[in-house]
């Protein structure tokens, strides 16, 4: 288990392959409870390669010195992606 929003990551091997690989991340919040958002992508194994970009975002809360995780949610494409940022923008603006 990780001990700092540094070490927390979404890649995952499986058969020594990297199914999901982790591209990039961004730490929006840190402390007892952290929330970090995810660029990544997952191994097709029947092409051989890796899909499109995807997009997560996990929250995490500190307990006895590592972290969990305790909620996610998966943006699936570039397209429900750009949907979110379009209505943040709304309303922030």
């Amino acid at each position: 288990m990780a001990t700092t929003v540094e070490e927390l990551t979404v890649s995952y091997v499986e058969d020594g392959i990297e199914t999901v690989k982790e591209l990039d991340k961004k730490v929006l919040t840190k402390g007892a409870w952290s929330t970090i958002i995810y660029r990544y992508q997952d191994w097709n194994r029947s092409k051989e390669e890796y899909g499109p970009d995807k997009y997560t975002i996990r929250r995490y809360q500190k307990r006895n010195g590592e972290y969990q995780q305790k909620s996610k949610f998966n943006i699936s494409s570039k397209d429900q992606a750009e949907k979110v940022i379009e209505a943040l923008q709304g309303w922030i603006k």
